[in-house]
């Protein structure tokens, strides 16, 4: 029975692995070009990406799910017209006034009111190809970008953000970088995916 019982759960755990690496290569990510690899840091240089964002008080996870209902509601036409457009990954979020503070979060546009949270839209979409969005979803593209990343897996917790955010910090400046935007926390996977799977990423735009 106990041999059963391990069984099971081996083919339980296979399952939801190869699930989630399915569903991660078939959502849509943003190319960018490779400057710099170094172990999980990389420096990228993305192009131009259009994003739909709203912003939310609260604790960082708080406001990540009070503003993935409206994102979703906006990309799955459930409160507008038009066609649904494809969901991407990551998920970005950035923190109130664009600080990090060693401890904080993540996205684009600094909030004095919260955390903007954004869902990136599809390559080749541009604002004149978007519906117009409800409530306070909003639209914006963002130009073309010199980024330093860090990729790790595991839980979304504030330690964890928290810790990663320092190393990227001590990273950028060992390489004698020059940070020019807030710190974003990229998630790249649902909340379903076994942590050991996730990618998870810190983000900073660097001068150049």
């Amino acid at each position: 029975m106990g041999k059963l019982v391990w069984g099971l759960a081996g083919v339980a755990v296979v399952t939801a692995v190869a699930g989630t690496l399915w569903v991660t290569r078939s959502v849509e990510t943003p190319d960018y070009t490779l400057d710099l690899s170094d172990g999980t840091f990389e420096l990228r240089r993305y192009p131009a990406l259009v994003v739909a964002s709203v912003t939310r008080p609260g604790a960082r996870d708080t406001a990540v799910r009070a503003a993935f209902g409206p994102l979703a509601n906006y990309i799955f036409a459930k409160e507008r017209g038009g066609e649904k457009i494809a969901m991407t990954a990551p998920v970005t979020q950035v923190a109130p006034d664009g600080k990090i503070a060693m401890t904080a979060p993540v996205t684009q546009e600094p909030a004095r009111d919260g955390w903007t949270v954004s869902f990136i839209m599809p390559a080749g979409l541009s604002l004149d190809d978007l519906p117009a969005p409800a409530g306070d979803v909003r639209l914006a593209e963002i130009p073309p970008r010199r980024m330093a990343a860090l990729r790790f897996s595991g839980q979304w917790s504030d330690a964890n953000f928290e810790a990663d955010t320092t190393r990227l910090m001590v990273w950028i400046e060992g390489r004698g970088l020059t940070a020019v935007g807030p710190v974003e926390y990229a998630y790249y996977n649902d909340p379903f995916t076994p942590p050991f799977l996730r990618r998870n990423e810190v983000m900073v735009e660097v001068e150049g």
